[in-house]
């Protein structure tokens, strides 16, 4: 999961939901977690226009969220420029595209990061004009905005439809994009989650300073 706020408080209602602290879960899904976090925290590395990593950690806070990934802004910021809100797609898709390169499989922790990555490419498309095919037309409106924001659609069923593809193909871009960084930095991502692993707690500058030296390759053995 990642987080993008000032405050660690904030991460307890990230996720909607019954509250459980400190859920005990196995060696093999703490493994997965590692991996999960630490492809967010990658993918956010390698990319120019997301916020540095703060603090990465495996330690369960609520049910549903076994890890988290904090990145928090050096200044204040208060426009999303597209290259930043497309680059914020990737880092969301990053935790489950680690799951796909290293263990062949997909889990339910990237429930919150695809909820995320979805709100934000359809704003993208439908409130902020950064479609190359719509262009600066408002195709979604936000009502009560200081009452939850709900949006309704402002065009046709047809256009809907066209919105709908959209989204699907700019995130399915954004994935496969994080998916070929973790590619290739693979050996960083194995040493990475292994030192997540057995820390359960790191800070971004010892996350940076891992993912900045020369990849550790494990010795092979010989025989005699």
């Amino acid at each position: 999961m990642v987080v993008q706020k000032d405050l660690e408080e904030a991460i307890e209602t990230v996720i909607a939901g019954e509250q459980k602290k400190g859920a005990v879960i196995s060696n093999h899904e703490r493994m997965i977690v590692a991996y999960h976090e630490i492809g967010h925290a990658l993918v956010a590395a390698k990319c120019k226009n997301t916020a540095p990593v703060h603090k990465i950690t495996i330690i369960p806070r609520t049910k549903g969220a076994l890890g988290y990934t904090m990145q928090v802004e050096e200044e204040q910021h208060n426009l999303v420029s597209k290259e930043e809100a497309y680059q914020r797609i990737m880092v969301y898709t990053a935790g489950r595209c680690a799951e796909e390169l290293i263990f062949n499989s997909i889990t339910s922790g990237a429930s919150n990061d695809i909820e995320q990555a979805t709100k934000l490419a359809r704003a993208m498309i439908t409130r902020l004009g950064m479609s190359d095919n719509f262009g600066m037309t408002a195709l979604e409106t936000v009502n009560n905005a200081y009452l939850g924001g709900d949006t309704s659609l402002a065009c046709s069923s047809e256009t809907a439809s066209k919105i709908d593809e959209e989204v699907v193909n700019l995130i399915k871009k954004a994935h496969d994009e994080a998916y070929q960084i973790l590619n290739d930095n693979k050996m960083k991502l194995h040493e990475l989650a292994k030192f997540l692993y057995e820390r359960e707690t790191i800070t971004g500058e010892e996350f940076m300073e891992i993912l900045n030296k020369p990849a550790e390759i494990p010795a092979q053995s010989t025989r005699a």
